[in-house]
C-alpha cells in the first residue's frame, strides 16, 4: 500500500503462517462427556514427557505411582497437581437451605493460608507437604517430584521437576530489518469508557494518515495489527431474552458497525487479525471460535482482515507467535499468586500449558482425545491481552530458548498500544491521548 504517493513510501511486508488449526473446533461432537478425558490425556501427554528428562535430573532414584509409594522411601512421582482451597466458590454454597452465616462474598483472590495440594495419579492420590508452595500452584499443572511417604501418610516433597520451557524453532538469523507488530485489546466499542476519537488516532497512525515524512516513514514498517479481544462492548441489558424492538435492535448493532468501520480502514493498508474475548459475541468456553466474518461486512471484504481464534498461534517472518485474550491469566491471579502478571505468563511457559486452571475454574470444551493448550513447541513472542497495565520481559529457557513475553493493557482505559520490533524482538509502547488542555 502507498502511504505518501509524492515520496512514495512504500509498506514493508512479511511472511504469514497461521497455526490456529488446533484451537479450531469442528468435527467433534458434545455426547455427554466429562472433563475427566481432558485430564487423562494431559497426563499421559506430560508424564511421557517428564519420565523422559528424570534420568537427567535424579537417575539414581526409582519412579513410581501414588499407589506404589512406600515409607521412607525416596522415589519419584508423577502426577497432576489439586489444589485444595477453602476460599474457593461452590455453586452449591448459593443453593444450600441452611445458608451459612458467612456471606458469599466475591474476593479478588481465593488463595489462604490452609490450602495444601494434592497429587494425583490414575492410581490414587496423596496430600503433599516440604517445599511445594501451595500459593505458587494451581489445581492442573503435571509435575515430578522427588520425596518420600511419611508416617502421617502424606508425601514429603524435596524438590520438584517442572516440565520447562518447550523446545524453539530457531529464529531466522538473516539480517533482520525493522518491521513492526502492533497489538492492542480491550477495545471495548460501544462501551461509556470508549473514546471513539483515541481508537481513530490509532487508526490513522497505523495506516499513515498521521504525522510528517518522519512519522508516515516509521507506520511503513508496521507490517502487521493484532488485536487481542474484547473488541465491543453489547449493551446487556437489552438481552433478556425478549423480542427486540427495532430501536434496540440498532443500538445492539451499533457498536458492531463502527468496530467494523474502523477494522476497514486498517485492512485496506495492511494484513489484520482479530481475536475474541470474554465480552465478545463469541463462545465462552475455550479456545474461543473466531468471530463471525458477518459481523464485519466492511473488513471482512479484504484478504487482510483475518478473523482468529483464541488462544491464537501463527508465524511472521519464521518468528512463531502464541498469546490469549487474557483469561488464563487472570484465572491464574484468582487462585494463586504471583509478583506481577509476567511471572503467572512465564508459570504456563514452564508447565507447558496454556490454560492450566482449564477445565477446573476456567470454562474449555470437553476435549476426550487431546488437549490443545499442551505447548508443544516454544514461542518467540508470547502475549496477554486485556491487562490492567503494559508489562514486557525476556526470559531465556535452560537450551537457549528466549521468549518475549508482553502484557497487553486495555486500549479503552489507558489508550496505550503495544508496538514489537521483528528485527530485536524489543518492545514499546503507543500512547494515544485525546485531553486538550484549556
Amino acid at each position: 500500500m502507498e502511504i505518501d504517493s509524492e515520496k512514495n513510501l512504500q509498506r514493508k511486508h512479511s511472511t504469514y503462517n497461521l497455526l490456529d488449526e488446533r484451537f479450531e473446533i469442528q468435527k467433534e461432537m458434545y455426547r455427554g462427556q466429562q472433563y475427566s478425558q481432558i485430564y487423562f490425556v494431559r497426563l499421559h501427554m506430560m508424564r511421557t514427557l517428564l519420565y523422559s528428562l528424570v534420568p537427567n535430573w535424579k537417575p539414581h532414584l526409582p519412579v513410581c505411582t501414588v499407589l506404589g509409594l512406600e515409607k521412607d522411601k525416596e522415589c519419584i512421582v508423577v502426577g497432576t497437581l489439586y489444589k485444595h482451597m477453602k476460599l474457593k466458590p461452590c455453586i452449591l454454597d448459593e443453593y444450600s437451605k441452611t445458608r451459612s452465616t458467612t456471606p458469599l462474598v466475591k474476593p479478588h483472590n481465593f488463595v489462604h493460608p490452609d490450602d495444601h495440594l494434592v497429587l494425583e495419579d490414575e492410581s490414587g492420590r496423596v496430600k503433599l507437604a516440604g517445599m511445594l508452595s501451595p500459593s505458587v500452584y494451581v489445581t492442573g499443572p503435571i509435575v515430578g517430584l522427588h520425596g518420600k511417604e511419611t508416617d502421617a501418610g502424606d508425601f514429603l516433597v524435596l524438590d520438584v521437576l517442572e516440565a520447562g520451557l518447550p523446545p524453539q524453532i530457531e529464529l531466522p538469523l538473516k539480517s533482520r530489518e525493522d518491521k513492526y507488530v502492533v497489538f492492542v485489546s480491550g477495545l471495548r466499542v460501544g462501551s461509556s469508557f470508549s473514546n471513539p476519537l483515541q481508537f481513530q488516532l490509532l487508526v490513522d497512525h497505523i495506516t499513515g494518515h498521521l504525522g510528517d515524512e518522519k512519522e508516515q516513514g516509521i507506520a511503513a514498517q508496521i507490517v502487521h495489527v493484532v488485536i487481542a479481544g474484547n473488541s465491543i462492548e453489547v449493551p446487556r441489558g437489552l438481552l433478556n431474552g425478549q423480542n427486540l424492538a427495532s430501536k434496540d435492535q440498532s443500538r445492539l448493532s451499533e457498536p458492531i458497525k463502527e468496530l467494523d468501520i474502523l477494522l476497514t480502514q486498517i485492512a485496506a493498508g495492511l494484513p489484520l487479525d482479530i481475536m475474541p474475548g470474554l465480552d465478545d459475541p463469541a463462545n465462552f468456553a475455550l479456545p474461543q471460535q473466531p468471530l463471525n466474518r458477518c459481523l464485519f461486512p466492511g473488513s471482512s471484504a479484504y484478504n487482510t482482515f483475518r478473523s482468529c481464534t483464541n488462544p491464537h498461534c501463527f508465524d511472521l517472518d519464521d518468528i512463531r507467535f502464541l498469546g490469549t485474550s487474557g483469561q488464563n491469566i487472570d484465572d491464574l491471579e484468582k487462585y494463586s499468586e504471583a509478583k506481577d502478571k509476567l511471572e503467572f505468563v512465564e508459570r504456563t511457559l514452564r508447565w507447558r500449558h496454556l490454560a492450566p486452571t482449564a477445565p477446573n475454574t476456567l470454562g474449555c470444551y470437553p476435549f476426550t482425545d487431546r488437549d490443545p493448550f499442551l505447548i508443544e513447541s516454544c514461542p518467540h513472542v508470547y502475549f496477554i491481552g486485556n491487562q490492567d497495565k503494559y508489562d514486557s520481559r525476556l526470559i531465556k529457557g535452560s537450551e537457549g530458548q528466549m521468549v518475549r513475553l508482553i502484557c497487553i493493557p486495555k486500549f479503552c482505559e489507558t489508550g496505550v498500544a503495544v508496538v514489537l520490533n521483528l528485527g530485536t524482538l524489543e518492545c514499546h509502547t503507543l500512547s494515544f491521548g485525546t485531553h486538550f488542555s484549556s
